[in-house]
């Protein structure tokens, strides 16, 4: 997603150590080693990410950052906010065009949450700046994309939890008292949704789960939630994944060293149907993207089975692009099918709404 660059960085933390996962693919001794050529390599995950054992971090993609703006060709107006700006963790707003005259009229939110392997790309990348304009403008809803903190300088759970903190942030406005007046009195409160792709469309997943497990906490009830090919995983491989080795070489080594102190490839926040409170999910309804060419496809199938099998009282709707790869939307906007796809997500977040 997005243009590829190649950047690096360290962490400025001095107790900062990158760990090591030992968990083996499938539960099984594995003969892929994450050993690379160069001594001064920790590991190699392209092409998202390189780390080396100084704690230098070098990422190939995602790293351009575009400012906050009024986007001429949409007409959608963005603006930043720092939530907890000693955590990095802040958000991008969107508004509708100003002809939409959404001030005087309440619309749907979308709360957006970026993918990129959870180690690359931000709420305020080209990539998520054009596609949110875009949406904000086809389905006339208020957006907050969240920005936050990026494996591997910061290991998941980290961003679970600095996503929980901005969608609490978001539920704060819920009676029109929070800092922000976009909020405040442009969101219909009783029409919010989730959305994500890839890594995000997993924290989507997640925050679903947390609402609906903190309901009693939680002031809104989501109306629903939409995720384009989501990272899912799990021990045991389902379709083509034995022998997929885009499966086994980027997206598990992303897990697996993102987050070493999970449960593995089975930890439910990868694999859902291990979770045996998937029926608490915190919306009734969900949209799925996958695309044909995409490594993780059948995980979206297994998502929507998995749903189905826990008495989950929703509805998941699968919508399959054939003959496309993995976020296609995204890197290629001007897809016929991507075009398509922008319009499916707009109706889902229209949905029972005159606009």
């Amino acid at each position: 997603m997005g243009t590829p660059m190649h950047t690096s960085s360290s962490s400025s933390d001095p107790s900062f150590q990158l760990k090591i996962p030992s968990y083996p693919f499938f539960g099984q001794a594995s003969n892929t080693s994450f050993e690379v050529d160069d001594p001064d390599r920790l590991y190699d995950i392209s092409p998202f990410v390189r780390v080396y054992k100084c704690g230098r971090v070098e990422r190939f993609f995602g790293t351009e950052r575009v400012s906050a703006s009024l986007d001429p060709t949409t007409g959608v107006e963005s603006k930043d906010i720092e939530i907890q700006p000693d955590l990095t963790v802040s958000v991008r707003i969107f508004t509708p065009p100003r002809h939409i005259n959404y001030f005087n009229r309440r619309r749907p939110l979308l709360i957006y949450i970026h993918g990129g392997g959870f180690v690359t790309e931000s709420a305020f990348s080209p990539t998520y700046q054009r596609f949110l304009n875009e949406l904000v403008a086809e389905s006339k809803v208020v957006a907050v994309s969240i920005e936050y903190r990026l494996a591997p300088e910061n290991l998941l759970p980290i961003a679970y939890e600095d996503s929980w903190l901005a969608l609490n942030w978001v539920a704060s406005h819920f009676e029109g008292n929070g800092d922000e007046i976009w909020l405040n009195e442009n969101v219909d409160f009783e029409s919010v949704y989730l959305g994500g792709d890839s890594a995000g469309a997993n924290i989507v997943h997640n925050m679903a789960m947390r609402v609906g497990l903190e309901s009693d906490k939680f002031p809104i009830k989501l109306s629903g939630a939409f995720l384009n090919c989501p990272h899912f995983l799990g021990k045991d491989p389902i379709g083509s994944e034995a022998e997929d080795d885009k499966m086994k070489n980027i997206y598990q080594r992303l897990w697996l060293h993102m987050y070493p102190d999970s449960e593995g490839l089975d930890d439910p926040s990868v694999n859902p149907a291990m979770d045996p409170r998937l029926s608490s999910l915190g919306c009734k309804r969900m949209l799925i993207f996958v695309a044909e060419l995409d490594s993780l496809r059948d995980r979206g199938y297994f998502y929507q089975k998995s749903l189905s099998q826990s008495n989950w009282m929703g509805d998941a709707v699968i919508e399959e692009n054939e003959g496309e790869g993995h976020v296609f939307n995204l890197i290629c906007p001007e897809n016929p099918k991507a075009i398509e796809m922008m319009k499916k997500i707009a109706a889902f977040l229209q949905t029972n709404r005159t606009l």
